[in-house]
């Protein structure tokens, strides 16, 4: 009795290649602006994390900052430390900007320009406190891939986004 050969024809075997390649120009783009929304939202969480710190502090009448106030600094014994390194996130940096005592404060998060997705390389998303000690959120993030609270920043023509 002779045994039957089996196996794929090469035909089979083509076509499930071209599937594989139909599905993956599909998938890969998806995911990449899965991981942008993702990385944008990780670094809402990293800022919202210390805005309690930052509204204490604010309340208190003292500035917060980002690492520990210097101590040859004059303003030191009025710097209270939020309690996180300006580095902690290893696709940005953390900056305290625009405060006025007991009224405002950003704060920022700016994305590297490299090792982030490219959706997002260089943007940034805001924390703002108004003097009403309301908190709001911006991002220079294409909308697309803003975390879902995140407006863009009003239009003021001096190109920082502050609306003044």
């Amino acid at each position: 009795m002779t045994r039957k050969q089996s196996g794929f024809t090469l035909i089979e075997l083509m076509i499930v290649v071209a599937i594989i390649g139909i599905l993956a120009a599909i998938a890969i783009p998806q995911y990449q602006n899965y991981v942008a929304r993702s990385e944008a939202a990780s670094a809402l969480a990293t800022i919202r994390s210390v805005q309690t710190d930052a509204e204490d502090i604010m309340v208190r009448g003292l500035q917060p900052i980002i690492g520990d106030a210097a101590d040859g600094d004059a303003n030191a014994a009025n710097q209270r430390s939020l309690g996180i390194a300006g580095d902690a996130s290893g696709s940005g940096d953390i900056t305290v900007t625009g405060y006025t005592l007991g009224g405002t404060v950003n704060l920022v998060y700016t994305f590297d320009t490299n090792g982030v997705s490219p959706q997002v390389q260089g943007t940034n998303v805001t924390l703002s406190r108004t003097e009403d000690g309301v908190w709001q959120c911006t991002t220079t993030i294409d909308a697309n891939f803003a975390p879902g609270d995140c407006g863009q920043p009003a239009a003021d023509g001096d190109g920082d986004g502050d609306g003044n």
